[in-house]
């Protein structure tokens, strides 16, 4: 319990906190960050409870049971997250908002990513009731069509809209959302490879507020850019992968107004510098400008028009080119730049990084990853010149403990905890000189650690793990190929980490059913889960499955010691919930049709991995 919750707590005992005010208490549960807090002061006083019941803004629900009562309970939302409600369907989301009245009138987001089983009767009831709705996700949603697609199209006072993936989307679908949404400012259509240049041209008449717009992945060409053209208003363009887009659709998007200030041509095969450089030109407001993977070679143009920036580009992203150094010298001269991404960028040496560390005082983020040709003395001149550096990727770049990346031992991980505790983040991915002792020291001085990857540390054994347990606040695990773990150490961590999301034991061949069973009991909140190649039997992955009811994502590759009995008891244990699932494609065709059908129909997504089946006597 924080500080400020205790001081609550005594208040409450000594009864002056019902004294108070709803909107004086809301006001009071806004400023506890933590969620636990919030939590404490609603079991301690109903005056709380109460005051939350009136003033909660957000909320997100796993399960779709409680989904009637809970929107009944909080009537001032504005903000609905039911991308991780499992089961949930069409007539379980009409039925929700038909019990809540008018309790959603304030209503202004909802997040439905990757929710498949609601279709357009559910969006039909939802847009119904919420006549202030202004921002809708239904990415991942891959069964979701033009009916969708029109059902949102009531929604007319909707400003965000992103539809990433949904593949049944076309021309159609499209046009109804253009003609019946006209407020629309953020509109994201990647992979929706149904929409040509005809969806795209509506879309730029019908919604002129448009100001940020992702097409990546679509097969439109030059022309739809000729269209976006016409957007006076359009500041952020993302155009990834799409090759039907050329130096002339450049040139025709160049004519267009100069509001423009982030584009994103990565992975656009034909798109050249001297096209970049007609973009460029003219663009003096220009902030973030994506081009990985794309330009053969930078041309001298492209630099020339690229230095004019230099007092407004902040993001750069260059990934998987051949810059050298002297190149990377020209762009350094952008000095206002706070992000550059060089991953895979592996001509640039140390004189790459003194001319960064020379111009770019500003710098935030530097992506180096695969960059074999630096090591920590360059990293020394980043350091002392850039005071402002928040992130920094060193994956597989020659760097020691001096520079504290991939050679990182004990005594790095000793420096980090007792200089980073505000530490969120932590990526040691094959760091495999790290020890026990390292993870006690980093368990003991950086507490708010979230997201923690320890894939091939193999000297970790179960008494690391036994440290790890203390992190409270952990939601990302990645354990893969720890050896030497067994169902101990996962123990550990179930039992102390209660806020864990995610985790990943791929190749942990010691872990078994205790581990399974320990998870089962006390990682209630765990929706993603990687057990392959562990040494699990059917019993422990049926009540496994069975007991986690947040669990939506499970990959089970490699278990020998599960039986064709033991998927069907488990999987049938589970259905309504899973998302997505990955097995072995000799599955297919030993399980029974119908659970496969079933699974597929409460929208869950299978993965099958095309490898032979093993099983153990």
């Amino acid at each position: 319990m924080s500080r400020e919750a205790q001081k609550l707590d005594c208040a409450a005992g000594a009864g002056g906190i019902g004294v108070l005010s709803l909107d004086l208490l809301g006001q009071v549960l806004e400023h506890l960050r933590e969620p636990r807090d919030r939590k404490t002061c609603r079991l301690v006083s109903r005056a709380f409870e109460r005051a939350e019941a009136a003033h909660r803004r957000a909320l997100r629900v796993l399960r779709r049971e409680p989904l009637p009562r809970l929107l009944r309970a909080f009537p001032a939302l504005e903000r609905l997250d039911l991308s991780a409600c499992a089961s949930l369907d069409d007539a379980s989301l009409a039925a929700a908002v038909a019990d809540a009245g008018g309790g959603l009138a304030g209503l202004r987001s909802v997040c439905l990513a990757r929710a498949n089983g609601v279709g357009w009767r559910g969006l039909e009831a939802l847009v119904a009731a919420c006549p202030k709705l202004a921002a809708v996700d239904l990415s991942h949603c891959v069964t979701a069509g033009d009916r969708e697609a029109a059902a949102l199209a009531a929604a007319s006072e909707l400003r965000d809209l992103r539809l990433d993936k949904c593949l049944a989307v076309t021309d159609m679908g499209l046009a109804k959302v253009a003609v019946g949404c006209p407020k629309l400012e953020k509109l994201s259509l990647k992979w929706c490879r149904e929409i040509s240049d005809i969806g795209i041209d509506l879309l730029a008449k019908k919604c002129p507020e448009l100001r940020s717009l992702n097409i990546s992945y679509l097969k439109v060409g030059n022309g739809s850019l000729g269209s976006i053209s016409s957007l006076e208003r359009l500041e952020e363009l993302a155009m990834v992968c799409c090759s039907g887009i050329d130096d002339e659709g450049l040139e025709l998007l160049s004519k267009g107004s100069d509001s423009l200030q982030s584009v994103d041509v990565s992975r656009c095969d034909h798109v050249t510098s001297e096209g970049l450089a007609s973009l460029i030109d003219g663009r003096n407001f220009l902030q973030k400008l994506y081009a990985a993977d794309c330009l053969h070679e930078i041309g001298q143009r492209f630099l020339s028009k690229l230095a004019r920036l230099k007092e407004t580009l902040t993001l750069l992203k260059l990934d998987g080119l051949e810059v050298s150094d002297s190149l990377l010298q020209a762009i350094a001269r952008c000095s206002d730049l706070r992000t550059i991404d060089l991953t895979c960028c592996n001509l640039i040496t140390n004189n790459a990084l003194d001319s960064i560390a020379d111009n770019c005082k500003m710098l935030e983020c530097l992506r180096l990853e695969s960059c074999s040709l630096i090591n920590e003395k360059g990293l020394e001149r980043i350091t002392t010149c850039c005071p402002n550096l928040k992130e920094i990727d060193l994956t597989d770049c020659g760097v020691d403990d001096a520079g504290l990346c991939s050679s990182i031992s004990d005594r790095g991980i000793a420096f980090i905890s007792s200089n980073c505790g505000k530490l969120v983040e932590l990526d040691l991915y094959r760091c495999n000189s790290i020890t026990d002792d390292g993870l006690a020291a980093l368990a003991n001085g950086c507490k708010r650690i979230k997201l923690l990857n320890l894939c091939y540390c193999n000297k970790i054994t179960d008494t690391g793990l036994g440290h790890l347990g203390s992190l409270e606040e952990l939601t990302n695990l990645e354990l893969r190929c720890l050896v030497r773990v067994t169902g101990i150490g996962i123990s550990s961590v179930a039992i102390g980490c209660k806020n864990l999301i995610e985790l990943d034991l791929k190749r942990c061949y010691s872990v078994d059913d205790a581990g399974l069973w320990a998870l089962a009991r006390y990682a209630l909140n765990l929706r993603q889960l990687t057990i392959s190649y562990c040494q699990v039997t059917g019993l422990g992955l049926c009540h496994l499955l069975s007991s986690l009811r947040c669990l939506q994502d499970i990959k089970m590759v490699h278990l020998s010691w599960v039986s064709i009995e033991g998927f069907e008891m488990a999987l049938r244990a589970a259905c309504g919930r899973l998302k997505k699932l990955k097995m072995l494609c000799g599955l297919k065709t030993v399980l029974s049709p119908e659970l496969l059908q079933m699974l597929q129909a409460c929208g869950c997504r299978i993965r099958w991995v095309n490898k032979p089946l093993v099983y153990k006597d």
